[in-house]
C-alpha cells in the first residue's frame, strides 16, 4: 500500500510540474495544434 501511494503522489508531482514547465517554456495543446490551415473559433 506504501508503494502506490508514493506511486500515485508522484506521478500527480510529475503531471503539475510538467505542466507548469511546458507553459512556462510556451508548449502548449493550443499552440501545437494550430496554425494558418485551421479555423479554431471560426463562426461560419
Amino acid at each position: 500500500m506504501k508503494a502506490f501511494l508514493l506511486a500515485v503522489c508522484a506521478t500527480v508531482v510529475i503531471t503539475v510540474g510538467m505542466n507548469i514547465l511546458l507553459n512556462q517554456i510556451g508548449f502548449s495543446a493550443e499552440k501545437a495544434t494550430t496554425g494558418a490551415n485551421t479555423r479554431v473559433g471560426a463562426s461560419d
